[in-house]
């Protein structure tokens, strides 16, 4: 049985076949945002009010550097994720095509920048 009408076999506008793909992507990251969202405003809520030396002296613990960079790049690609899926929605044409682009790069940039931070208060 067929699901496709004449009119989206001829444009080509059938299933992307990657649906079940970003669900389970959404979910997976969904699932580890429940505890280390938690644990990321503590570790920020721990530094808060500090002085420079000490917020450094914090983040140069081990455990404390690797949960928040794990914490940012998670956050920061289930946003990615999300925001591209609204713009492959609602935004067609060349506007959808550059938004994509302009989403991946900034997610991306900020992740380096995060953990450029991070490395560097770090060691």
């Amino acid at each position: 049985m067929r699901y496709l009408t004449d009119r989206k076999r001829a444009t080509g506008l059938g299933s992307g076949r990657k649906g079940t793909h970003h669900h389970w992507q959404m979910m997976v990251s969904s699932i580890l945002l429940v505890p280390l969202v938690p644990i990321f405003v503590v570790i920020m809520a721990s530094a808060l009010g500090g002085t420079q030396q000490e917020v450094v002296a914090f983040f140069s613990r081990p455990l404390v550097a690797i949960l928040s960079a794990l914490s940012m790049i998670v956050i920061i690609l289930h946003l990615m994720n999300e925001a591209i899926a609204a713009i492959e929605d609602y935004i067609h044409g060349t506007a959808g095509k550059l938004s994509l682009i302009a989403v991946t790069a900034f997610s991306y940039t900020l992740i380096g920048a995060g953990l450029f931070a991070i490395a560097r208060m770090a060691l």
